[in-house]
């Protein structure tokens, strides 16, 4: 097994994260296509839409942690925080700068003459999650972190 765990970066756990983070951008590809009817590689590095990638990146983290040094150990303890922080980050924070991105781009839009030349390119809309794109990349993270450490300490 140690062949696996050398594959990306030789740290069981940060291999798991980084699979959990690139599954859920590759799924964005995916759902994308199924919602929109189109293809857009934009989102294979982006943030924002569903799953949310930082959630499963950070709960395969977790997951993996609980999972390999014990759900009551400071390790996990200290996983789960992060896990949380930024989830609540991408649900709330992120979302709400995104909503205000909205409102920025439409009155620049409508300016007119003399608009100010910082506002010369649209601010990013998609920046944060609704809760259930959280949530689906929290179950992703959870399966992925859980899943590949149980495979690989078998």
């Amino acid at each position: 097994m140690k062949n696996v765990v050398d594959f990306l970066t030789g740290n069981l756990i940060l291999n798991l994260a980084i699979i959990a983070w690139a599954s859920a951008q590759l799924i964005k590809l995916f759902v994308t296509r199924v919602v929109e009817g189109r293809w857009d590689w934009r989102h294979i590095l982006s943030s924002g839409g569903m799953p949310s990638s930082h959630s499963a990146a950070v709960c395969a983290c977790a997951a993996s942690v609980g999972y390999i040094y014990d759900f009551f150990s400071p390790l996990f303890a200290i996983a789960v925080v992060m896990a949380v922080v930024v989830m609540y980050d991408a649900a709330n924070v992120r979302r709400e700068t995104g909503k205000q991105a909205v409102v920025l781009n439409y009155i620049m839009e409508h300016w007119g003459e003399g608009r100010p030349v910082e506002f010369e390119k649209a601010l990013k809309e998609l920046v944060g999650h609704t809760p259930l794109q959280v949530l689906m990349g929290a179950l992703l993270g959870v399966a992925v972190g859980w899943g590949g450490a149980w495979l690989v300490t078998v």
